[in-house]
């Protein structure tokens, strides 16, 4: 995908779902996990400066619950928007509607966030596509992150780890995200999302014959779309920070980067 200079607009998400505070931000004696500090620097403003040396990125917002957190930190253009109280897949949805397409998304606890990253996905999409997500293949992750404990979802061609950078490029793409409501609403009723999902998808990944072709067309069949799963050639990029031994990995990795720069 092709974008003209400050053609393509970014949202963060930066908030706690309804209920029990994250456990991270209980943990490190925080009000939201994005004002975490990694390496000195909370998570948020990390993730923000990748977007802002990202070329072909404009208006950047953050999605959050309580924006007062965010006073006196974030940089003057960066904008707010509100999360809503449905998860994460309603904010989102908020953010395209207030937004609009094209829209890349991304997590406040994306802290390792390069914009080569972002830049190789991007230029990765196929300009006939709806939405894409990034992922992050296997032997890529534990070539370049050995040791980690990633969850991959395991295909007939592929197992990947995600990497929390989706690309909503079409006003169409707004289907893929009220899908995701769907699943999101069931997500601790596994048998409710395979019924969504169809029992062929459901049998073919049990018996894993389940390739990245028909996961994606089965996506799109269900939304009207055109989706896909863009592999990035950095396994870095399938880390983020969800517990306390992902913030000491970060904080490593991102320490002997700036070794290697130093």
């Amino acid at each position: 995908m092709n974008t003209t200079h400050g053609a393509l607009s970014a949202l963060i998400l930066a908030g706690t779902r309804p209920g029990a505070p994250d456990p991270m931000a209980q943990a490190y004696g925080v009000s939201h996990k994005a004002i975490l500090p990694v390496g000195g620097t909370p998570m948020v403003l990390r993730v923000i400066h990748a977007l802002q040396a990202t070329p072909g990125i404009g208006r950047i917002a953050v999605c959050i619950d309580n924006p007062t957190v965010l006073d006196g930190l974030l940089p003057p253009d960066i904008e707010i928007v509100p999360s809503s109280p449905n998860g994460p897949s309603a904010s989102v949805l908020a953010g395209l509607t207030q937004m609009g397409t094209p829209l890349l998304v991304t997590t406040a606890d994306n802290a390792l966030l390069r914009p080569e990253w972002i830049s190789e996905f991007l230029a990765k999409c196929s300009p006939q596509t709806d939405v894409a997500a990034a992922v992050a293949p296997e032997a890529v992750v534990l070539r370049d992150v050995p040791g980690t404990r990633r969850t991959f979802i395991r295909l007939a061609d592929m197992a990947f780890s995600g990497c929390n950078l989706f690309l909503f490029r079409t006003p169409a793409s707004l289907q893929v995200a009220e899908l995701w409501q769907r699943v999101e609403k069931n997500r601790k009723h596994p048998l409710r999302i395979a019924w969504l999902l169809g029992p062929g998808i459901l049998l073919r990944a049990v018996c894993k014959k389940l390739t990245r072709a028909a996961l994606c067309k089965r996506i799109g069949a269900l939304s009207g779309t055109t989706a896909e799963l863009v592999p990035l050639s950095d396994g870095r990029a399938a880390v983020d920070v969800d517990k306390p031994a992902d913030l000491e990995l970060t904080e490593k990795l991102i320490a002997a980067d700036a070794a290697a720069n130093a």
